[in-house]
């Protein structure tokens, strides 16, 4: 990308307008982005590590070279080549970043997974993926009793001492001049492969490029984190989720930013978490929706969150009253972004927009999102459609180069000049988009059309509610029923005079027609590792 490029907090219209992709023959994020950090910049702060017993350490981008360079040559050592995958579980320590930039240096392609992972969610990704290596941490050698046996694995390695097959990795600064040199990659080389989080069948495999990672994620990190190489940014995510290397990894790297890390191990401490913003000094944040519902319910006014300048959110859309919330404690809007771990940040309420409550932005630059139809035209403003990125006659760098081993997602993620994303959208006549949700979660009920976020929301501003999920249920009269499971705030008993009482409330907050004609009070409601709701598990428990 030029570096002349305007930033979107400045005009987003003019970022838009002049911006191109840069199409290098070669390129590779350690190399071309890390070194160029270390070069200028030898001294500034790179990573900021901390954990919930108090350890913190800091790593400059000078440090991140050499260690980077040491793992790489550690992995080249145990006999990994170019190509070769590795799967990659680690929690949040410093050694995965290390790792991840070793192999990206190699060219070898890591698969990131998330410590949550069961062995049997290891063994389907290892034989998926033909992994041929396996690094994890010393906390998660349980995770592979069992399947150590996975055909084609020849190298185990992990970052403490562990019984034979592994391999102690142990991280140490190289130095430039005893570096092992590494052939440049090509920008088409595969970079990483990441699992989707499986909302509907098992997960798939998403290769990207050096390009469309480790390029592509410029505009995650300039246009919507808004970062500079001052700022200290926190991403609120697990290793194993694509949300990590969106804002942990390649997105504050590409502008030279600091990474801010917080290694928890438990449940989401709300308090604890808050603390460390305002320790830490972060001026950038980003957490998923259900973080984001937590935080506030908290005394925000006791904490020093002065720091901050731009808070955002991804994942999933976030519910109007969170926002309004967080607004009024703070002044800061959290804006939204939406993307997929096929593509980088695709649509955005990127900081110069006028913020409108509820929707999820305008295009990315360097993208042409549209909202289309069945025979892939887009559809009149205002009316409901499929969410598509045009790919003809050129594909944007972001954007992944499709399922492994897997030519039927293939065919049904592609129509005519568009990559369909499976989700819906509304766009009004100044060009925001507003989120209705995936393909096969809207709802019918009585010739209406309904996303289950908009019933949600209404729920969730009852004090009652502290989570919903919202399914359609086959119904012979009206198609289907609208079900609600809802998860109550402290201090609330379930009963029919309450599931009454939300059915009342919903009616009076949004369309009457929306309202659930069935609550059901529940514990806690099926997630992926990635933390969004498995409507479809949901839907799978249900009879006319």
């Amino acid at each position: 990308m030029p570096a002349s490029s305007p930033r979107a907090s400045v005009d987003y219209a003019s970022a838009r307008r002049d911006f191109r992709w840069e199409r290098p023959e070669h390129f590779n994020f350690a190399t071309d982005v890390i070194d160029r950090h270390a070069a200028e910049r030898p001294q500034a702060p790179a990573l900021q590590w901390s954990d919930e017993s108090g350890r913190s350490q800091r790593f400059t981008f000078q440090e991140l070279k050499e260690r980077s360079l040491h793992a790489a040559r550690f992995l080249a050592g145990l006999g990994l080549k170019r190509g070769d995958r590795a799967f990659i579980l680690m929690p949040r320590v410093p050694e995965w970043w290390f790792l991840v930039l070793g192999c990206i240096r190699a060219g070898i392609v890591f698969m990131p997974g998330t410590p949550m992972l069961t062995a049997k969610d290891i063994r389907y990704r290892l034989e998926a993926s033909r992994a041929k290596a396996v690094l994890t941490d010393a906390s998660c050698l349980d995770r592979f009793e069992g399947v150590r046996d996975a055909p084609g694995v020849t190298t185990w390695v992990s970052t403490g001492d562990a019984p034979a097959p592994w391999t102690r990795y142990v991280s140490e600064a190289l130095p430039q001049a005893q570096a092992t040199a590494f052939p440049p990659t090509r920008a088409e080389d595969a970079l990483l492969i990441y699992f989707t989080s499986g909302t509907t069948g098992m997960p798939k495999m998403v290769q990207h490029t050096q390009a469309s990672y480790g390029q592509g994620h410029l505009i995650t990190g300039r246009y919507w984190l808004d970062l500079k190489p001052d700022d200290r940014h926190l991403t609120l995510s697990d290793t194993g989720w694509a949300k990590c290397a969106w804002g942990k990894l390649f997105g504050p790297w590409s502008e030279g930013a600091c990474n801010v890390v917080y290694d928890f191990r438990g449940r989401f401490d709300p308090v604890a978490f808050l603390k460390v913003l305002e320790r830490e000094r972060v001026t950038t944040f980003c957490a998923p929706p259900t973080a984001w519902r937590a935080l506030v319910l908290q005394d925000l006014k006791a904490v020093d969150l002065s720091s901050l300048r731009h808070t955002v959110s991804a994942g999933e859309p976030l519910n109007p009253e969170v926002i309004e919330t967080w607004k009024e404690a703070t002044g800061l809007f959290i804006r939204e972004g939406y993307g997929q771990t096929e593509t980088v940040v695709i649509v955005g309420m990127f900081p110069s927009l006028e913020p409108r409550m509820g929707s999820m932005g305008k295009p990315s630059p360097g993208f042409t999102v549209g909202v289309i139809n069945a025979q892939g035209e887009e559809v009149a403003d205002g009316q409901e459609g499929d969410i598509a990125v045009r790919v003809k006659p050129e594909r944007p760098v972001g954007l992944f180069q499709g399922y492994l081993n897997d030519d039927a997602a293939n065919a049904s993620s592609s129509r005519g000049d568009w990559y369909v994303t499976g989700d819906r959208a509304v766009r009004d006549a100044d060009g925001y988009l507003w989120f209705v949700g995936r393909s096969d979660d809207v709802i019918k009920t009585s010739g209406y059309r309904v996303g289950p976020f908009e019933v949600e929301s209404a729920l969730l501003e009852h004090p009652a509610v502290a989570e919903s999920a919202v399914i359609g249920v086959p119904d012979d009269k009206i198609g289907q029923r609208i079900k609600a499971y809802v998860l109550l705030t402290p201090g609330h008993t379930a009963s029919p005079a309450l599931a009454q009482e939300l059915q009342d409330f919903v009616k009076r907050t949004t369309a009457p027609y929306k309202y659930p004609r069935e609550i059901e009070f529940v514990a806690e409601l099926p997630k992926t590792v990635s933390g969004k709701i498995r409507r479809a598990e949901l839907r799978a428990t249900q009879k006319k």
